[in-house]
């Protein structure tokens, strides 16, 4: 990826949004380490653009403000460079990394056959609990997206991708879609109001959950094809909206 840093900040409407979502911190996970709980804030602030696309940031700004030390700090930024949502440039800084559209069609021809094996997977092998957990998050997205919070849908989108992988127990699937969640969520929080429908969004997702939640591989391997489905003709959407 090149060195240069993208001019192309996000809307106003959006920035703002993402100042809300820094404000709104996600609550400590028990048995978290300093670092997994680094990156699980910086990977949402990135997401939500309370640090947005083009933003420069360091280990020591990043320290202060989290109150986390700044081993644990540099631990989940080399994480999230791995993921491509930020780019480490020596001597310069840290900068968050721009929105590529292209990009972003691209991971999800990836992202599509991936998915559908780890659904099919997840539908064999999980437990009675993730069963339940899996239901329970499909209802919790449908009620996110009645009451329009989108910080809320996007912490349940994160939790059911994390679910999946968990179910699924393939550690090579579960390495690659780490590389490709975070860039499709915030890719979906920039353009969503644009070019989505947020119950819409929650329907494709909680059929996905309930299909891996009935044990049923097949119908969760075509649910997880719609809702790659609905979200590549959303990514097609916001280039036609732009262009």
């Amino acid at each position: 990826m090149p060195d240069t840093v993208s001019s192309r900040r996000p809307p106003p409407s959006a920035a703002r949004r993402g100042v809300a979502a820094r404000r709104r911190s996600p609550p400590p996970v028990a048995g978290e380490t300093l670092t997994e709980r680094a990156y699980r804030v910086l990977e949402e602030e990135i997401v939500t653009l309370a640090l947005s696309p083009g933003e420069v940031v360091s280990e020591a700004l990043l320290s202060g403000r989290l109150r986390i030390g700044r081993t644990p700090i540099r631990e989940a930024l080399q994480r999230l460079a791995r993921e491509r949502l930020v780019r480490i440039l020596p001597r310069r800084g840290i900068v968050v990394a721009a929105v590529d559209v292209r990009e972003q069609l691209r991971l999800l021809e990836v992202r599509r056959e991936i998915e559908r094996l780890l659904a099919r997977a997840a539908a064999r092998r999980a437990d009675p609990g993730q069963r339940d957990r899996l239901r329970a998050v499909a209802d919790r997205m449908g009620r996110a997206a009645t009451d329009g919070d989108e910080t809320a849908f996007l912490r349940l989108d994160r939790e059911l991708n994390l679910l999946v992988v968990e179910a699924a127990r393939n550690e090579f699937a579960a390495a690659a879609m780490a590389l490709m969640h975070g860039l499709s969520r915030r890719f979906w929080f920039i353009h969503w109001r644009e070019s989505a429908d947020l119950p819409e969004a929650a329907r494709a997702h909680a059929a996905l959950a309930r299909a891996v939640a009935e044990g049923q591989p097949e119908p969760a391997a075509a649910a997880s094809d719609r809702l790659l489905d609905y979200i590549e003709a959303f990514t097609r959407a916001t280039v036609s909206a732009g262009a």
